[in-house]
């Protein structure tokens, strides 16, 4: 998986806006997922990488498997949980800093280049095994 596959396509809109009149009730019921509720849509939120970060990935040549983004995500929504904000994600060889509420990866670090680095503004750390 390359780097420009890490970020899913986005969705199309859920509901019509209010801009448009005219547009039939029965429309924006259904207008909802197939298979569950807005909610479960907010659940199966996607973790996003800044284009800084996608560059960051790329020179560093750093490739993350889909099952790889999912155990970050995870440990993302454990952080969320915990009310962290900016959070240093510590994934095997690979430092991440993420905005939590946002599910954005801003910057990831390899291991070479963690030597004598010092990571700011930050109000937690999440270490995946």
């Amino acid at each position: 998986m390359t780097i420009g596959q890490l970020q899913a396509a986005r969705p199309a809109p859920l509901l019509r806006t209010r801009g448009q009149a005219g547009a039939p009730a029965q429309d924006r019921a259904s207008a909802g997922p197939a298979d569950g509720s807005f909610r479960q849509l907010l659940d199966r939120q996607t973790l996003r990488f800044s284009h800084h970060a996608e560059q960051r990935l790329r020179q560093r040549g750093i490739e993350l498997e889909p099952d790889q983004v999912d155990r970050i995500a995870s440990a993302v929504d454990q952080a969320a949980a915990k009310g962290a904000k900016d959070s240093l994600v510590l994934f095997k060889d690979i430092a991440m800093i993420v905005s939590v509420p946002n599910r954005t990866v801003v910057t990831a670090i390899d291991g070479p280049s963690m030597k004598e680095h010092i990571f700011t503004q930050i109000d937690s750390a999440v270490v995946i095994g």
